[in-house]
């Protein structure tokens, strides 16, 4: 993700430079606290299995956090597990169904 900020943060500088704008240094490098946050946050996995998709998550945050699983279902409306609330460090599964259709075809995450 420190990755994904650098690169950002090099393309905006660009494309900046490109159009004859000047930037404050700020802008020039991702802001250190936004490098932390990306590198601590929920860290999770996702899957499916027939009409249900998953996602556990880990909490690895200074604070309490809200997430629930969002699931893509085939010939059917997508649909989302309940929100679970995680305090720093703990672990925790949300869950969905898919109401019919051709099942569940992917799951992701969604904070909140």
């Amino acid at each position: 993700m420190t990755t994904v900020l650098r690169s950002t943060a090099l393309l905006l500088v660009s494309a900046a430079a490109a159009a004859g704008l000047a930037l404050p240094a700020s802008a020039a490098a991702p802001d250190a606290a936004a490098a932390a946050v990306a590198r601590n946050s929920l860290n999770c996995r996702t899957w499916v299995d027939g009409y249900k998709g998953f996602a556990e998550c880990t909490n690895n945050t200074n604070r309490a956090i809200a997430f629930r699983v969002t699931i893509v279902c085939g010939l059917w409306p997508d649909t989302a597990g309940r929100w679970i609330t995680l305090n720093q460090g703990q672990r925790g599964t949300s869950e969905g169904e898919c109401g019919g259709g051709s099942g569940a075809g992917s799951a992701n995450w969604q904070e909140g």
